[in-house]
């Protein structure tokens, strides 16, 4: 699938910042990032936005960690959570998953697509094990009860992107403006 960023190009602060910096040009296709990138963007240890549609229109977003199931990204979450509620009358969702802390670091991935609410034990079971080797420090046999108790009464919601929208300020060689300690 192909990788479509949509951001708009940084606006010089100072006017006569150098022509290096990019400013006033297009950076869109150098700040991409590869298939394989992404990949590994995403195998790291990042929180996500997940991001679904409430009954009034408005906008739900809360901090989430997530894992794979199957290679596919998803997030556990309580079967009677207000994003699963929101989920089930309307399956369209973004994730984004950020880094950096200043300009020039900047990197992500938005995935915006529709969600798949999961209920099979073998499934969350995955996920939950993906989870928790991800973000507790590595799963073994002796952590299955720990994971069973995560699980108890919880769903599993797949993301099947439609689109994907990618950054990776780095790739720009800007220097940087974290401040010298």
């Amino acid at each position: 699938m192909g990788h479509t960023v949509a951001m708009t190009d940084p606006t010089p602060s100072d006017p006569s910042a150098s022509p290096q910096m990019g400013h006033g040009t297009k950076q869109r296709d150098l700040i991409r990032m590869s298939d394989a990138e992404v990949d590994e963007f995403l195998a790291g240890r990042h929180s996500a936005t997940m991001s679904t549609l409430a009954a009034d229109g408005s906008i739900h977003s809360v901090a989430m960690w997530y894992g794979f199931v199957g290679g596919v990204m998803a997030v556990e979450t309580k079967a009677k959570a207000q994003k699963v509620l929101n989920l089930r009358r309307d399956p369209r969702i973004t994730m984004l998953v950020e880094d950096g802390e200043y300009y020039e670091e900047l990197r992500g991935v938005s995935l915006v697509g529709t969600a798949e609410i999961v209920d099979d034990t073998e499934r969350l079971w995955e996920l939950g094990v993906s989870v928790f080797d991800r973000y507790m420090g590595g799963y073994t046999e002796e952590m299955k009860p720990f994971v069973e108790v995560m699980l108890h009464n919880r769903v599993a919601v797949l993301v099947h992107p439609t689109k994907v929208v990618t950054w990776d300020h780095r790739k720009l060689g800007l220097p940087s403006t974290r401040p010298a300690e």
